[in-house]
């Protein structure tokens, strides 16, 4: 079909109507910011601030949500750095409503377009209050790992040590996850983008087991996952589901691009693995029989020296 002035013109009004829809409906707090003022927002964000029917950020600068000039002056900075490498923005601030009550947020900014870092962005915030205050109790920090928020080895160990020697007949598995040639990704886009797909590993692992089931990042690009009530059938089916998720993940940051692979070790707990070491250890070995099979792998440890294969 020909495009005609009246055909452009009505393709933009159906564009216009989307963007509208999705700004009043969107259950996210996004808004469009030009010049440190603020060019359009959704609903969910006017209202994030204490905004509402008669009241709106549209048009106002982006200082007026800031508790300082300092934080303001500091968030720009640091958005400003990002874009010019590549990065979007990730970081966290503390915000003021219009009624002067505070939260603290979790701003994601990026580029409309990446060939303009200093053009239009898009901010999107997430009221992040609670889970900050819940991250600074002496008790979450001691049990979590400060990079993905996962369990951190400490934790782990002592969730797994309920289970080993226990008289409880349920079978129970560990799965060791070791991601492929990852000191790559690090060497080449640098620690700070290798962090951040760290992080977007782990809630992909979390996405790919039950709700009963405990992931910790372990070390480095070494993860673990703890299966309760899972026997070495299932334990595999499970082993494979994440090596084939993490092999299709796409590791996104700005403008950063990668896929990486990774090796399982799974391991059910027998009586043989007296201790809490010997399970992890069983495990670790089964992973590094995969790896030296040609990584993107899963190896399932059957008994002492010995090793089942699952085809990657």
């Amino acid at each position: 079909m020909q495009t005609t002035p009246e055909n452009a013109e009505s393709g933009h009004e159906v564009v216009a109507a989307r963007m509208r829809a999705l700004m009043v409906r969107s259950p996210v707090a996004v808004g469009f910011v030009l010049n440190q003022r603020f060019e359009l927002v959704s609903e969910q964000f006017n209202h994030l601030f204490g905004h509402g029917d008669e009241t709106d950020l549209a048009g106002q600068a982006t200082r007026s949500i800031h508790v300082s000039d300092g934080s303001h002056a500091g968030m720009h900075e640091k958005s400003t750095a990002a874009f010019v490498a590549g990065r979007p923005l990730d970081e966290e601030f503390e915000y003021v409503r219009r009624d002067g009550s505070r939260f603290w947020g979790r701003l994601q900014a990026t580029p409309l377009h990446w060939d303009q870092p200093g053009g239009e962005a898009v901010w999107i915030i997430e009221d992040i209050t609670a889970a900050r205050q819940l991250r600074m109790q002496p008790t979450w920090t001691a049990k979590h790992d400060a990079l993905t928020e996962l369990a951190n080895r400490r934790e782990f160990e002592r969730r797994l040590a309920e289970h080993v020697g226990s008289r409880r007949h349920e079978p129970v598995s560990v799965l060791w996850v070791d991601v492929d040639k990852f000191s790559e990704v690090t060497a080449s886009m640098g620690s700070e983008v290798a962090d951040h797909f760290l992080y977007g590993l782990g809630q992909m692992l979390i996405t790919k087991v039950r709700a009963s089931d405990l992931v910790a990042r372990l070390d480095d690009d070494h993860f673990a996952v703890l299966l309760p009530d899972c026997d070495q059938h299932y334990a595999q089916i499970v082993a494979e589901k994440i090596r084939s998720a993490v092999a299709g993940f796409r590791l996104r940051w700005g403008l950063h691009r990668t896929r990486v692979k990774a090796c399982v070790g799974v391991v059910q707990l027998q009586p043989t693995l007296e201790t809490v070491d010997a399970v992890l250890g069983a495990c670790a070995l089964a992973c590094t029989e995969a790896k030296a099979a040609g990584g993107d792998t899963v190896r399932v440890f059957v008994s002492a020296g010995g090793y089942e294969e699952l085809a990657g």
